[in-house]
């Protein structure tokens, strides 16, 4: 008896576990892509001001 509830038990916690990893590694995998997002944004607005500033050069440079 005490061999089958034993058994149950290790069955319930690795369930449990599988269930917990699981859980963590979707959350890790989505705080990853909300990373890379947001690095992604960052890098366009870099990219856009720096594009702005060169046109507003030319543009000084030509009046």
């Amino acid at each position: 008896m005490v061999k089958v509830i034993t058994f149950a038990a290790m069955t319930v916690g690795a369930f449990i576990f599988w269930q917990t990893m699981d859980k963590a590694h979707v959350w890790m995998a989505l705080h990853q892509d909300e990373k890379r997002e947001k690095e992604l944004q960052e890098m366009e607005i870099v990219r856009t001001r720096q594009k702005l500033l060169r046109e507003l050069k030319e543009k000084e440079s030509t009046v």
